[in-house]
């Protein structure tokens, strides 16, 4: 079967296009030029590349592969959506008719408007389900009781503010809320976090969205989530299980490992 990937920038749409094409399906790219990495034309058989804003082209380009489904994985930067972007027609209509301008409101607008010229936006975690996190201890490390209850806490306050689509991280210290996820991203409250904690460990709660459309935006950790941690002095990781990717699986346990950083799964909630 033939579709469509809407990559973003990272590792997922990499692992997308391996496992999409091991089983045995067609993949045509559509690359963003403010943030797919250009490693990825190599490995596609078909690549077009678009900027931000371009809707009226992505629906173009699909169209014209004869596409009816897609995919769309990897992260779009939230400074970039709402700073670097540069609408075309349909895109400002669109951006005119929401209510919100946050990142859910913003994709979710243009699924609906895919959906509307046929074109059904799939789960991003379709051809990945076994990198989903599972429930339990994912890393060789058990947490420590103080670990544990920072995790207790920051579950609590951070399903409160991904309920807001601020951001889906926490860092705590001592049941204290250090730093709050916004438009940087995990891994840049982390570091923040550490210029506040004068050195004493940190753990990092990230969650899904209380509905997290699985389509889009899923939380993802990997290799570079636990050189991160080190560097910002995080000890504990927890993430929600069945609704986390891991990428680069073996890798990422590994470097857990080796930093003796503990990472859990967490029934989602």
């Amino acid at each position: 079967m033939k579709y469509a990937l809407i990559a973003g920038n990272g590792r997922f749409p990499h692992l997308i296009l391996r496992a999409a094409r091991g089983e045995g399906h067609e993949m045509v790219v559509v690359a963003i030029r403010e943030e797919t990495d250009p490693e990825l034309e190599k490995q596609a058989s078909r690549c077009h590349w678009i900027s931000l804003g371009e809707l009226s082209r992505l629906i173009e380009l699909l169209h014209r592969e004869g596409i009816r489904q897609a995919v769309m994985a990897g992260q779009i930067r939230h400074a970039q959506l709402f700073s670097s972007i540069r609408p075309d027609g349909r895109l400002l209509k669109l951006l005119m008719s929401l209510k919100e301008r946050n990142t859910d409101a913003l994709i979710g607008g243009v699924a609906r408007v895919l959906s509307e010229e046929g074109i059904e936006l799939l789960d991003s975690t379709a051809f990945l389900k076994p990198l989903l996190a599972p429930e339990g201890p994912i890393s060789p490390r058990a947490l420590t009781a103080e670990e544990a209850a920072d995790i207790e806490y920051g579950r609590r306050v951070a399903r409160a503010l991904a309920a807001f689509d601020i951001g889906q991280s926490v860092i705590i210290c001592q049941r204290a809320c250090v730093a709050v996820e916004a438009m940087e991203g995990t891994d840049a409250a982390m570091l923040r976090a550490a210029s506040y904690s004068n050195g004493r460990p940190l753990t990092v709660v990230k969650v899904s969205k209380p509905n997290q459309d699985m389509r889009f935006d899923v939380p993802v950790i990997g290799p570079q989530t636990v050189a991160a941690m080190e560097q910002a002095h995080a000890t504990a990781l927890a993430v929600d299980a069945g609704r986390t990717l891991l990428l680069d699986r073996e890798q990422l346990l590994a470097a857990a490992a080796r930093a003796q950083v503990a990472i859990v799964g967490y029934p989602a909630s």
